[in-house]
Order: structure tokens, then sequence, then C-alpha cells
């Protein structure tokens, strides 16, 4: 029987990543940043620090801080490499994911990992404020300044994440409240102390060589400052409404001087930009949204029906970003309590919000709630007024797949799907949809196609749902090897490496394996064996680890692992 987490687990841990990890506030101006070179790679190489970021992601999911969705992944990162092709480290290795959490915040954290809070999402009010806020993070990343922190700190602590990793070591265990907060309390402010002396010109830098990351990738280059202009507005009286100050703020201090100096720089790049000829070489600008570019799918495929709102003045506009902050603000949320949301504000009394409220995004959204709460038949209802104006949104036909199917009508679900998978084959959100279909309810030679459409989406993906789904249609379709080797690469994915080697190890006893796969099992084995060994030695205490079931309490609550690097806070920091 696996031990429940505090429910105070996930936002403390978000909190600690925000302070071990977001490049924070309060730093003298005078300071001069540090020509690292090499010393930063020989505190740590790319290759640790990808494998941090890796692991952090994986512990992360153990305790369900991710919204791990297909769709919203392709998006947010379609959103970030784009970003990441104007940046001045195009070749390097980026991975951007959703905490679901309503703190407005974002963070940097080893290996390029960027880490977007979805409430942050859910208070942006365009592709351009999302992506400001992506590229400043990616400016952390590009500039080195994880690596100057780390220098900083190599003193206390080999790495900065060491409270983050820490926490979520300690957030496993019987004891987990107490234990994080002591490491909260014992790590946090010595970490900050050794942030503070930095953090100002970084902020300033990261600005600077975002701004121009969003003019190279074509976006209005002011808005990043509009988006932190209006998180200073929260700040003052009676213009925060019942929210508390954004997190973001507090570790990404705004000020007046700061804001001008964003808006001057981006004036001067639009400025740079009209002078340059119309066959320029460079990203043309495209915040015209005539022109704008949809991100959505790796396939050039365009899922929404571009230039309609101009076609037809009295259609209001529908784009990929709209739907995707609903679907963001849907699944991080509860189901039952955002339908009745929706549909209390489309019922509102005063007719001026509801004309506000009345747009095909939030009708989207609404879709969602009904179908994920049960409700697929309601769905419907929403959704084929938004089809009937834009017939070939493809995110839209695809709610509606979703919906026909949880209302029973799997005929006309699977029909959609095949529809949709046609139109395009490498959509990840598309397929698992589809395979989830075929393999509910249906046959063998359904779950054999649902097997063989989801097996090439496989190499290099780090999706547990997209591995646990093969898993369910191998299984089904009679290849049980297959199907637990995917299960194992599942567990392991979601956090839990214990579970993924036990799976491996009953899979070797099997007497049909054959020689590949016995091979494949046995590499998987000695991949994870010096992670498994070096967690029992350090007796961390995680959800998935035998010898952490004991009733004895966490008995190192500030060690953690990633990869081949593992840590432990001080006594006195404890």
């Amino acid at each position: 029987m696996r031990m429940a987490l505090r429910p105070l687990a996930p936002r403390l841990l978000t909190a600690l990543i925000c302070a071990s990890l977001a490049l924070g506030a309060g730093a003298q101006d005078s300071v001069r940043l540090p020509d690292l070179g090499s010393s930063a790679n020989a505190l740590i190489s790319p290759q640790e620090a990808q494998e941090y970021g890796a692991s952090m992601l994986r512990q992360m999911r153990a305790l369900n801080m991710v919204v791990d969705d297909a769709m919203l992944d392709d998006y947010l990162n379609d959103l970030g490499y784009r970003l990441v092709a104007g940046s001045d480290k195009p070749k390097d290795h980026f991975s951007f994911f959703i905490v679901k959490d309503d703190v407005i915040n974002a963070f940097a954290a080893p290996g390029g990992y960027i880490a977007v809070n979805s409430g942050l999402i859910d208070i942006t009010r365009s592709e351009g404020e999302l992506a400001g806020v992506v590229a400043h993070e990616i400016g952390h990343i590009t500039q080195n300044h994880l690596q100057r922190a780390f220098e900083a700190s190599k003193k206390d602590a080999p790495l900065m994440a060491l409270v983050l990793l820490g926490a979520i070591a300690a957030g496993a265990g019987a004891h987990a409240g107490d234990a994080a907060g002591a490491i909260m309390m014992g790590g946090q402010g010595l970490l900050m102390q050794k942030q503070i002396n930095f953090t100002r010109k970084d902020e300033v830098e990261a600005d600077r060589v975002g701004i121009q990351t969003l003019s190279n990738a074509g976006f209005d280059p002011n808005a990043m400052a509009t988006f932190f202009e209006r998180m200073q507005d929260t700040m003052r009286v009676g213009s925060g409404g019942d929210r508390d100050v954004p997190q973001l703020l507090q570790t990404h201090p705004v000020t007046l001087t700061r804001i001008s100096d964003a808006k001057s720089r981006a004036d001067a790049l639009i400025a740079l930009q009209k002078q340059r000829p119309a066959n320029s070489t460079l990203v043309k600008n495209q915040w015209d949204k005539s022109t704008a570019p949809i991100p959505f799918v790796k396939d050039t495929t365009a899922l929404t029906q571009q230039g309609s709102s101009k076609a037809d003045p009295d259609k209001k506009e529908l784009d990929a970003y709209s739907l995707m902050r609903e679907r963001v603000r849907v699944l991080a949320g509860d189901s039952t309590q955002l339908s009745t949301y929706y549909a209390s504000s489309f019922a509102a009394p005063i007719a001026e919000k509801r004309r506000e409220f009345d747009t095909p995004a939030n009708h989207y959204g609404y879709a969602l709630a009904l179908t994920r709460s049960g409700r697929g038949g309601k769905a419907i209802d929403e959704l084929q007024p938004l089809l009937t104006t834009h017939p070939s949104n493809q995110i839209l036909q695809l709610a509606l797949a979703d919906a026909k199917f949880q209302a029973g009508q799997r005929v006309a679900a699977l029909s959609l799907y095949a529809e949709l998978n046609t139109l395009s084959p490498r959509n990840r959100a598309t397929a698992l949809a589809y395979a989830k279909a075929l393999i509910d309810g249906g046959s063998k030679a359904d779950a054999t196609q649902a097997a063989d459409m989801l097996r090439p989406m496989l190499d290099n993906a780090d999706e547990p749902d997209l591995y646990r789904t093969y898993a369910q249609a191998s299984d089904k379709a009679g290849e049980p090897v297959r199907a637990g080797e995917a299960y194992a690469d599942a567990s392991y994915l979601s956090g839990h490496p214990f579970d993924a080697m036990e799976q491996l190890k009953r899979l070797l006893t099997r007497s049909d394996l054959d020689y590949y796969a016995r091979a494949r099992i046995q590499s998987r084995i000695s991949d994870l064996t010096p992670l498994v060994m070096e967690l029992r030695k350090r007796k961390v205490q995680t959800e998935d680890n035998p010898d952490g079931r004991s009733q004895q309490p966490l008995q190192n609550p500030g060690t953690a692992c990633a990869g081949r690097l593992c840590f432990g806070l001080e006594p006195a920091q404890r």
C-alpha cells in the first residue's frame, strides 16, 4: 500500500523550487557578474545538469505537480523552441513543462528545464505575454545564471537544487510536512542569501536577452514589458483583488526603471526591424495576427481556422493560445467546480459581463470541464456551435471526439479520431486519445492498431502517459513482454525507480523471453541499478522505496539524489 502525501506538499515544494531555482530579488546594481568561463562546466557538466533537471521533473511527477497533457506539452514546447531558435544558444537542450499550481510564477532549472505555473498562464492576456516570460527564463539559462549561482554557493552545497530535491525526498515520508518545513527554514534562507549579490544584474541581463529573443522569434518585443507592468499593477492598492502578491514579483522584482528600460530596448528593436529590407533572412516580425503562426503540433497541419475573424467581423477571434489557456485552467483544476464556474459566468446577471465572458475559448473550457466531469452529452452541445463557426479547427474537433466517446457514442468518436489522425498522423494528442478509445471496449485487433500507432512515438519520449497507454495496448494485443517493459518505463518517468526495477526483474523471470527482449531488459536494469543503490545507501524515503515503507521515521530528510549525483544537508542546516 502506497503512502499518501500530505496536501501541503505540492504547494510547499513549488515554493521551494521558486526559492532555490528561480533567480530572485534584492541585489546591489553595482555588483559585477563574474566571467566563469570553463569553471561553470567544471562545477557541473552539461550532462550532469541535464540529469538534474530530468530527475527534478520525474520527482515532481511523482508528487502530481505536473500538468502532463500531450496537447499542452506540444504547444508549450513548440512555443519554447520557437524562442530558443532565436536565442544565443539555439542548439542547447531545453524542455518546457507546466506546474500544477495557481501561484503566478515561472522558473528555470539545470539542464535547460523551464517550468511555467498554471496560474501564470491563466493570467496572461496574449501569447506574446506568455512568450515574454518564457524568453526571460531562457535568458537565465543561456547567460549561465544558474552556474553563476552554483559557483557562489558551492561551499555550502554542490547545487542550489539541494533544497528542492531534499524536500521532494522528505515529501514522500510519513512526516512529510515537518521534514519539508524544516528543510525550507534551514536551507532556503542560506541559499537566498547566497543568491542576493547577483540577482538584480541577472534579472536585467535576462530581460535584455529575452527581449532580443522575442524579437528574433517574431513576437512583439514590448510583450515582456507589458506583462511585467500589469504584474506591477497587482501590487497597488485595490488592483490585486484577493490575490496574494505574485511569487513572480518576489523572485523577479519589477521596478519603473526596469520597465522603462525594457520598453526602450523594445522600441529600438522595432525601429531597427522597420529599417530592414523586406527580403531580410532574419525572422519576420509576426505579431500581426493576420500572419502569426499558430504552433501546436510538430507537423505543418494548421489546427485553427486562420483569418476567420477578419473575414467576418462578427465572429470572435479563435486562436490556439486562447484555447490552450483554458485547457490549462481545466486540467490543473477541479473539473466539477470549473464547470459550475463556467455555467454561472455565462449566466451572469449583468449583461456586459455575460458578453465579455461569452468567448469561444471559454465555451471550449466549459466543454472540457463537462467532459472531464462525466457530462459528455452536454459538452457536445457546447462544442457544436463552435464547430459551426470554426469547422476546420482540429482542437475543437478533438474535444468533440472526446465528448462523444465519454457520452457513449463510441462509433462516432472512433470515426472522428481516425479522421483527425489521418490529417495529423504525428499529433500525439490525437494519437493518445484515439489509442485509448481503441483499447477501451475494443478488440485485440483494435489494441494492435493502437500499439502500432504509438510505437513510433516512443523514440526519445519522456511522457509517462504515452508509455502507459502503449503498455495497455500491447497487453491487450497479446504482447505481455512489450507491455511490461513499457509499464516499467512509465513508472521510472513518473518518479518511481524502485517500482520500475521490480517490474523489470519480474520480467526477467519469464520463460518466453527471446534474446533481444532479455538484452533490452538487462540494459534497463543496468541503467537503473546505480540510482536505486544510491537511494538505498542514503536511506532516501520515496513513495515506491520498499525500505521507506517501514514505520521508522525518515532518517535523513535532507538527502536527495538525481542521476549519479546525491546531496545531503548538513545537520546544522536542518
